[in-house]
């Protein structure tokens, strides 16, 4: 799930806190094109968090003209860093378990698609067809961490890269001996431990009224996400279309789902499998839903 994916969610933090207990501090940075929240009880677990989403999106953001992904879609060739290869080796297995509901060889298209939510017109036709060519994990090659895209391929992380950010960021935190604490990338959302002994509180909102909650979880050591076509996307002659591109066809996602809630064991998984599921529709998401342990649908909005 990248930008354009960002949900609508609700974090009930509570209001009260034991006179005795060590107060929760949230901060909040412009991060990887969202905003992200860190909650925790200890300043330098959060100042650590945010060094290291920082890192990553030197590394992964394609709209940093420096990051490793932008020097490898400018040279299609890159002898890449343990971390971003990691992350598209990671990529490359979610595509394949998803049978290409994921896929981050969807730059082509997704760009074409962009400039068409900016313009509210559609792409030609023939172009759409002429992108997919670009697509598919056989345009990927990697041989330890030497990277080729052929074909002309390029590369978009945005349906990962939060995710794996929360959990990456999950784990300084861990490593320094925090148990409790709460990242929030853009609404992709990882629940450590718990909240005063009690567990981590989420309301997710109706996509088509924001003032009105659909669904509440809680959560502990968990993660959230939620994947849909009310944040992104454009109207051409009263049709609504999503931002989110179904690899196969090259065109906005249409199976009359508005959005879906998938809580995983980690935020990687969840972001993508929030993706996946939105893209492949309400029978296939069970499918690919018990391939991961832990993992559960917990919301589905249909259109009316």
């Amino acid at each position: 799930m990248n930008i354009l994916t960002n949900i609508f969610i609700i974090i009930f933090m509570g209001l009260f806190l034991g006179c005795s207990a060590k107060p929760y501090i949230k901060e909040t940075k412009l991060l990887m094109g969202t905003l992200i929240e860190i909650t925790c009880q200890d300043k330098e677990a959060i100042k650590e968090a945010f060094k290291e989403i920082e890192r990553l999106e030197n590394l992964l953001s394609k709209f940093n003209p420096k990051s490793e992904i932008s020097t490898l879609n400018k040279q299609k060739e890159l002898l890449a860093s343990e971390t971003t290869c990691d992350i598209i080796k990671k990529a490359i297995y979610y595509s394949e378990i998803s049978g290409g509901a994921f896929d981050i060889s969807i730059a082509p298209l997704s760009d074409i698609w962009k400039k068409a939510i900016s313009e509210k017109s559609l792409p030609k036709h023939e172009i759409v067809l002429e992108k997919l060519n670009n697509i598919g994990n056989d345009k990927i090659i990697i041989k330890e961490c030497f990277i080729t895209l052929k074909n002309n391929a390029s590369l978009d992380l945005g349906g990962i890269a939060k995710g794996y950010a929360v959990d990456k960021a999950i784990k300084k935190i861990r490593d320094m001996g925090i148990e409790s604490a709460m990242v929030n990338a853009g609404g992709n959302i990882y629940c450590l431990g718990k909240k005063q002994n009690k567990k981590w509180k989420i309301g997710i909102q109706d996509p088509r009224n924001p003032n009105r909650i659909t669904n509440k979880i809680e959560l502990e050591n968990q993660a959230v996400a939620t994947s849909g076509d009310y944040e992104q996307y454009f109207e051409v002659e009263n049709k609504r279309y999503s931002h989110i591109i179904n690899p196969k066809t090259g065109y906005p996602v249409n199976n009359g789902i508005i959005s879906v809630t998938v809580i995983a064991n980690d935020a990687t998984t969840a972001d993508i499998l929030s993706t996946s599921c939105f893209v492949l529709g309400e029978e296939n998401s069970k499918k690919l839903i018990n391939n991961f342990p832990g993992a559960a649908i917990v919301n589905i909005v249909k259109n009316e």
